[in-house]
């Protein structure tokens, strides 16, 4: 394994990782809410949900934040390797698991781990275990991608 020196970013990476702690721990103090993104997105697809307005504006500050930080620093640049099908269809998938799984990495490798859920810590495995069991059939059993 070779580490690109030129672009390896531990500092910014763990300012970004204490920021998504930093916002979670604000989200659950204030709200009394998990700020599982997938959570999320459903409730507000959901009618009659309650505290659809700081739900929103949570998901929008996760769009918005990179435009935000585009002001004072350049990003990196967007690559697609699969194109877009590709990208829809990893989507769907994704979509389909965390409904499976009754959540996403962010509710329950950020929230539920740091509450010490058992639960939590067993969908967080088996999210590990799939992506990387995907990495090996797709980059090194298949070779699609090399």
């Amino acid at each position: 394994m070779n580490i690109d020196w030129l672009n390896f970013t531990p500092w910014s990476s763990l300012a970004g990782g204490a920021l998504i702690g930093l916002a979670a721990s604000l989200f659950v103090v204030f709200n009394g809410r998990i700020a599982g993104i997938s959570g999320l997105i459903g409730s507000l697809l959901q009618r009659g949900s309650e505290g659809t307005s700081e739900k929103a504006l949570f998901l929008l500050g996760l769009l918005v934040a990179p435009l935000v930080w585009g002001l004072f620093a350049v990003l990196p640049q967007i690559e697609f390797q699969n194109g877009w099908f590709g990208l829809i269809v990893a989507g769907v998938v994704v979509g389909i698991g965390t409904r499976y799984g009754s959540g996403c990495t962010s509710g329950h490798g950020v929230c539920g781990i740091s509450r010490l859920s058992p639960r939590s810590m067993v969908a967080t495995v088996c999210f590990m275990l799939s992506g990387f069991a995907t990495v090996l059939a797709l980059r090194h059993l298949l070779g699609s991608w090399s």
